[in-house]
């Protein structure tokens, strides 16, 4: 494993992350890549736009089309035609976002009903690298237990404990050539679990380290703090993962905090809606008050939606329910998140993040202030 830093600001870090498909400059925004695809997003289109790296979702690979599939026909790259670096998720956030299918959770793993088919399923740290490791991802994450955030604190704990003892599990099982292998912090907002969490992980020698169990209901402040102190506390000289932020103000605001990795399903998700993220806020493109609105969603925007349509034929393509207007709002999203943490990079190192970032979440403020915009920051 290789990650270099090659300036701070701060706590703000940028630097390379070296895979085996390629480097990653960090800080770096990783679009979803579900199903094997960034929805809607051809992958010679995403590296077109600035991705480096994207994410796949080990759970639902594993059931739909299968991770043995999947390797006999070259592994995830080759499957889904993209040639630069993947991480792949373990499926523990599933044990968040579907926990109304769970069964069980125990010292052994975790017992579910799938979403496709309601047939009982398990998964285990062993079975997690494994589909991992048929995929052939670049980086592999560690099995959690993800709880939500109003969990006692006796649950909390018990989590917090599993863990680091699948962790454990996972780290002794067999990788494809070259895979990393991430650790997932839990531990809530609590100071004492939390670190307990980052010590021991920190101490088992994993080659990048996640915060994990973040931005699961917990209110926005609480969350922020917590990155501000149990960050610094992640081996400095690894890359520093938080799962799941994808809004332009929470971005930077991890990334002052000393993340260097991040990804979420918003920008894409969002275009599928008919919604843009824009300096003039989130436009909501069904909104009457674009039907003859000349303009581009940026003005200084290249990208095809920017470029070549005016805000009234991407109303217009969306009130319609055209493909078109679907894929062309999800790629200027998923470009003007991937400028803002390029812009951040380059802030990080002229020693600038602070202005920068007082800047861009001032435009954000100033939009959602305006009268009769439809806008939102989170």
């Amino acid at each position: 494993m290789s990650f270099e830093i090659t300036a701070t600001d701060g706590e703000a870090r940028a630097g390379v992350l070296r895979t085996s498909h390629g480097d990653v400059p960090t800080p770096a925004f990783m679009p979803v890549g579900t199903k094997g695809t960034v929805k809607g997003l051809d992958p010679a289109r995403l590296r077109e736009l600035g991705t480096t790296i994207l994410l796949g979702n080990t759970y639902h690979l594993h059931f739909r089309p299968g991770a043995e599939l999947i390797e006999e026909l070259g592994g995830l790259h080759g499957f889904m035609g993209w040639d630069g670096p993947i991480l792949s998720d373990s499926g523990g956030f599933q044990v968040f976002s579907l926990r109304d299918t769970i069964t069980a959770v125990d010292e052994d793993g975790v017992t579910f009903r799938s979403i496709y088919d309601g047939q009982p399923a398990r998964f285990t740290p062993e079975l997690a690298a494994d589909v991992q490791r048929r995929l052939g991802s670049d980086v592999a994450m560690c099995l959690d237990v993800c709880p939500p955030a109003d969990v006692s604190r006796e649950e909390l704990e018990l989590a917090t404990e599993t863990t680091t003892r699948w962790a454990e599990r996972q780290l002794a099982a067999p990788r494809a050539d070259g895979q990393l292998l991430f650790g997932v912090a839990q531990g809530g907002t609590d100071p004492e679990l939390r670190r307990r969490s980052i010590e021991e992980l920190a101490a088992l020698g994993f080659d990048g380290h996640a915060l994990g169990g973040l931005s699961v209901g917990e209110e926005r402040g609480a969350m922020l703090e917590t990155v501000s102190w149990s960050a610094p506390l992640l081996p400095a000289d690894r890359p520093r993962y938080f799962m799941g932020i994808g809004d332009p103000a929470g971005i930077l605001e991890v990334v002052a905090r000393g993340i260097d990795m991040f990804d979420c399903v918003l920008p894409t998700r969002l275009g599928r809606t008919g919604s843009a993220l824009t300096w003039e806020g989130r436009l909501n493109l069904k909104n009457a008050r674009f039907a003859r609105d000349p303009q581009p969603l940026e003005g200084d925007c290249p990208c095809s939606a920017c470029s070549r349509f005016s805000r009234a034929y991407l109303r217009h393509l969306v009130n319609q329910q055209e493909l078109l207007g679907l894929i062309l709002l999800s790629e200027h999203n998923v470009r003007f998140l991937l400028d803002l943490t390029a812009g951040a990079r380059a802030a990080i190192e002229r020693g600038e993040l602070a202005a920068y970032k007082a800047a861009a979440l001032d435009r954000l403020e100033q939009a959602a202030a305006a009268p009769g915009q439809e806008v939102s920051r989170g």
